[in-house]
């Protein structure tokens, strides 16, 4: 660890003398190495490690068997070192001691010596157990301990960022290492367990939203208190309908929120008066319905999607109309434009999603034109083109199926990685990569086979890329699998079988993969079936 006092220095054959002098050494199930720089979150995956509880189920094949499902003791200096014994002696004994090693990784951890240090002595001492690698701050090849990366290949990581599997998953990667358990079944029992904590809160803070609601109603009676009492019910409405809903949403349980948005409209619905309500209510209102209108898009109820995305228009147009040159209210604006155009789409009403899209169109020019050098601004500017060309090609009523707007929307999203200076780059690439998907699938109904293909592998280059950067995102995994499936069946249609079928049967091991950590992944399944198919039909094909 960087600044730490604790030199191991020890070589493997002084310790066996060592131990042998030693009648016992203290048993650990994991060492925790870290940089002095990481010592906040060592210690907070060293408590939660150590309080961890194993299912029943997966209990009775540990080595180490505690009635109550705990892993064991967890190793990390200055917490587990007696006052009396030398440091750099402590540490040796808790190395030999240890079934497992946990490498915090981070650019300060590369350049640790101690980090580096302890992960030689581990290997030199149990060269057969495993060490577990937590990636929580930089990319993988500035973070990994150079030991960690020897002959190419990148240890077995749990990415903690927020970018990569997130604290949750990659948490339970490193219990699952630890304990050598399926971490399937933990994200199960994971899941169910969040979902009751979830319940729980939803049913009392469901109860003091309907209480607040009621509560303002009766203020606005009273004008002196309403604005005091309307801002406390509106934040606590946009709590449950951000936070709670983020909650929510990692549990695959929005259904949940039914009631609260139902109500919450309700509370809406009777103010159609916004001449006179503040800004900043206004601001929070249009967020809030935008985020129960995602809510339901995504259970499919597009009827009350779209009374929320357009009641979230009438509200950004009013606070546009106030300030109609501020980039703020033109962005708000031009996100309330979008999501009616995409439940019209959501409807195959192409007239109407398209009049919206271009509206939306509009709203990103303007926004560029206040500032060119925004690559969020840029960024819209891509999406709205991107937008309309996906109405055209799924409408068919255009003659090039939208050809020209995908070119024109990766030629702005091109600017936008440009003016991004490396700043969130990837995003914009990724959205680049959709944009080279759409524009292949609308060469290959104007049959120009060799252009959709070029698309197809300029897709997969950026999502290859991407996964590069992001070896252990499940996102960046499925986002290739789907790329590769993608060239397969332009392939298909127009090399034939031969040339397909490496990339179909490369599709279906990246999914197999996926599924085996999230089995119960719809999403993935699907794609996965889609690929099965297409194998199956041309083997089929073949045997007849």
């Amino acid at each position: 660890m960087g600044q730490r006092s604790s030199v191991h220095t020890i070589a493997g054959a002084n310790l066996a003398e060592t131990e042998q002098s030693e009648p016992q050494v203290a048993r650990f199930r994991a060492f925790v190495s870290y940089s002095h720089a990481d010592a906040a979150i060592a210690q907070k995956l060293h408590r939660q490690i150590e309080t961890y509880r194993l299912p029943v189920r997966l209990r009775a094949d540990q080595k180490i068997r505690k009635h109550d499902g705990r892993l064991g003791r967890i190793f990390r200096d200055r917490e587990d070192l007696p006052a009396a014994k030398d440091l750099s002696e402590s540490v040796k004994h808790a190395l030999a001691g240890s079934e497992v090693l946990v490498v915090v990784c981070s650019p300060d951890a590369r350049k640790s010596i101690w980090v580096t240090k302890e992960i030689e002595l581990f290997r030199a001492l149990h060269p057969d157990r495993p060490i577990l690698a937590a990636l929580v701050r930089g990319e993988p090849q500035e973070s990994f301990p150079a030991l960690l990366l020897e002959d190419g290949a990148e240890p077995l990581a749990a990415d903690l960022r927020k970018q990569g599997d997130g604290w949750r998953l990659g948490f339970l990667k490193i219990v699952a290492g630890i304990a050598d358990v399926p971490l399937d079944a933990l994200i199960q029992r994971d899941a169910a367990r969040r979902m009751r904590r979830v319940m729980a809160v939803t049913g009392g803070a469901l109860v003091a939203l309907l209480a607040m609601i009621g509560m303002t109603v009766y203020a606005i009676q009273s004008r002196n208190e309403a604005q005091h009492q309307q801002a406390e019910a509106e934040g606590l409405v946009e709590y449950m309908l951000t936070d709670l809903r983020t909650e929510l949403k990692g549990v695959g349980r929005l259904d949940v929120m039914t009631k609260v948005n139902e109500r919450a409209m309700d509370y809406y619905n009777g103010q159609a008066d916004l001449s006179d309500m503040p800004a900043e209510s206004l601001e929070r209102r249009a967020r809030i319905l935008h985020a129960m209108g995602e809510d339901d898009e995504k259970r499919g109820n597009l009827d009350k999607a779209l009374a929320k995305f357009t009641e979230a228009h009438r509200v950004t147009e009013a606070l546009l109309a106030r300030d109609p040159e501020n980039p703020d209210r033109i962005f708000g604006h031009a996100q309330s434009e979008y999501w009616v155009g995409r439940i019209a789409e959501l409807r195959e009403d192409w007239d109407r999603a398209l009049h919206y899209y271009r509206a939306y169109a509009v709203s990103a020019k303007h926004l560029v034109k206040a500032d060119g050098e925004n690559p969020d601004f840029l960024l819209e500017m891509g999406w709205g083109y991107l937008n309309k060309g996906i109405v055209q090609l799924k409408s068919r009523q255009e003659p090039d199926y939208g050809l020209g707007n995908f070119r024109e929307a990766i030629v702005w999203m091109e600017k936008a990685n440009a003016a991004s200076k490396g700043i969130d780059d990837f995003k914009i690439q990724t959205e680049i990569g959709n944009a080279y998907a759409w524009l292949a699938d609308s060469s290959f109904l104007k049959r120009n086979f060799a252009a959709s293909l070029s698309a197809r592998f300029r897709e997969l280059k950026i999502k290859q890329a991407y996964l590069e950067a992001f070896p252990a995102s499940n996102v960046a995994k499925f986002a290739v699998a789907k790329s590769k499936y993608a060239v397969g069946k332009n392939l298909m249609a127009t090399d034939g079988e031969q040339a397909a079928r490496p990339y179909l049967r490369a599709a279906m091991s990246d999914l197999d993969e996926l599924i085996t950590l999230e089995p119960l992944n719809t999403e993935w399944s699907f794609v996965r079936n889609r690929v099965a198919l297409e194998l199956d039909r041309k083997e089929t094909e073949n045997v007849d």
